[in-house]
């Protein structure tokens, strides 16, 4: 009855709701899409900036729909949470039967978009692989340790991979590297953090699996791959010896430099217990967004001009 009431006393904001549970604050890590086509110096070509924005609509509509259905099948334990009880679905703003169906709705906008680009094909896997890892996570593997990392890091690497996927472009085996131990990193940071500020085993019951000691030797590991996995590439990208183009590269080499202060960065705000929603360093932290102009501004002069 509670959960009733509470949903017909919120039933003139459910629009505002159901925006809210589609987590719009997620969406700048769709913009891992943007990475691939950036770094090739395609994304100035119109095809490929067209069937890279579709990419992205794409993903953000099916990971607000897996959203929603997380927060679904989380709602008991949500309501139980300090902060996630005032989630829209857990909240009672929100009803489950609109929840799910507005979750199949933005799922088949999400596989009907890529048919609008030429040979959708690998984009299509892409995001079928995303909706099948991310599913399999929350009604499985959520609490199973180790493995529940990899599922969360995978959603990262398929963003990175779906802008490649959306224009053919051939992906370099040091941007794989950097994108997969990038994401594990973000995600074993995130744990690092939870664990750290006395995180809900209630609500994240995989947290009383990992030790500090554990989670802090996979972290380190994580950052020193990902630094020297980006120094490879950036300094494969460039041309080797002298020669009349080699100053063309130098702002490519130059990126190392807000890379690994961003690393370094990460690394003091997990240490700092700050580490539990990365998206929000990107979001409300002055000195990432700094660093990701910088490193955007050498990659345009670098790759572009």
């Amino acid at each position: 009855m509670t959960d009733v009431r509470t949903e017909q006393a919120y039933a003139p904001g459910v629009p505002r709701a159901l925006f809210s549970a589609m987590r719009p604050l997620q969406w700048v890590k769709n913009f891992l899409i943007v990475v691939a086509p950036a770094a090739a110096g395609t994304l100035t070509h119109s095809t490929v900036l067209r069937q890279t924005a579709i990419a992205f609509v794409a993903f953000c509509a099916i990971s607000s729909a897996v959203y929603l259905l997380n927060d679904v099948r989380d709602r008991e334990a949500d309501r139980r949470h300090p902060k996630k009880q005032f989630r829209a679905i857990a909240s009672g703003r929100l009803s489950t039967r609109t929840a799910i169906s507005a979750a199949l709705v933005l799922l088949a906008i999400g596989f009907l978009l890529p048919l609008a680009i030429s040979h959708p094909g690998e984009l299509l896997v892409v995001l079928a692989l995303y909706v099948v890892i991310t599913l399999v996570y929350i009604y499985w593997i959520k609490n199973v340790v180790i493995v529940e990392l990899g599922a969360v890091a995978s959603g990262f690497f398929l963003r990175a991979y779906a802008g490649a996927a959306a224009s053919h472009i051939p992906v370099s085996t040091w941007f794989l590297v950097v994108i997969s131990f990038g994401a594990l990193l973000l995600v074993v940071g995130k744990r690092l953090s939870e664990l750290k500020s006395g995180g809900d085993v209630d609500t994240r019951q995989v947290l009383a699996e990992y030790t500090f000691k554990f989670l802090e030797s996979v972290f380190t590991m994580c950052a020193t791959i990902v630094v020297a996995g980006y120094c490879l590439w950036a300094f494969d990208a460039s041309p080797t010896g002298l020669s009349a183009n080699q100053d063309a590269t130098l702002p490519v080499r130059l990126s190392v430099v807000p890379v690994v202060f961003a690393v370094l960065f990460i690394m003091r705000s997990v240490e700092a217990g700050d580490g539990a929603a990365p998206e929000e360093l990107l979001v409300h932290n002055r000195t990432v967004q700094i660093l990701v102009v910088v490193w955007v501004v050498l990659l345009i002069l670098g790759v572009y001009l």
